[in-house]
């Protein structure tokens, strides 16, 4: 576990997914974020807060729910959160677009690290 910890805290970017359950992100990922110190354990790092779910219900739970403990981490969290539908995210080029979206910002983010 400390390994990971570094590996993020010495990172430019970082994307944060989990699967959606019951609205919010699994307890796995909060004990994994329990391990940052508020405030600090995420400095210098982008992060991006990603969800992936069943269908569009909980399309917002990036945003409402991971981006805010991101935040209170630390960490710079200028992005939208991403969510996708599980059954399709490979197919319909979601991710590609996103990337394609706020890559110049992600670069004049990191470069300000």
């Amino acid at each position: 576990m400390a390994t990971a910890v570094k590996t993020v805290q010495a990172s430019s970017l970082v994307v944060f997914a989990s699967p959606t359950f019951k609205a919010t992100y699994t307890g796995l990922l909060k004990l994994f974020l329990d391990q940052f110190a508020g405030g600090t354990g995420l400095r210098d790092v982008v992060a991006v807060p990603l969800m992936l779910g069943a269908g569009p219900a909980h399309a917002m739970a990036p945003d409402l729910t991971l981006k805010p403990v991101l935040s209170e981490l630390g960490g710079t969290c200028a992005l939208p959160g991403l969510y996708l539908i599980d059954s399709t995210f490979t197919e319909d080029g979601v991710v590609r677009d996103y990337a394609t979206r706020w890559e110049p910002v992600v670069g004049a983010l990191t470069r300000l690290r």
